[in-house]
């Protein structure tokens, strides 16, 4: 498959299931967020995302990872 085709696909598939304003970007951000956030059950690290993602630099996988503010409240507390 083309990145062009799989990009189609997400498309008609999130269309299909009435997400709006949804794409296959997002979904890889969700999923890069996601797996972010688990990272620590699984005793992994960034690196493990970063290939997962497919990225050469670290730094672009870190782009796709949304903070949370309220894990980051829950943290601060903790200290």
């Amino acid at each position: 498959m083309s990145a062009k085709s799989i990009v189609n696909w997400f498309t008609a598939l999130y269309r299909q299931l009435g997400f709006d304003g949804c794409s296959s970007h997002s979904g890889r951000r969700t999923f890069i967020t996601q797996s972010a956030r688990l990272l620590t059950k699984a005793g992994g690290s960034l690196r493990d995302i970063q290939e997962l993602a497919g990225h050469r630099a670290l730094t672009t996988t870190e782009r796709y990872i949304e903070g949370d503010r309220e894990a980051q409240r829950k943290l601060i507390q903790m200290l």
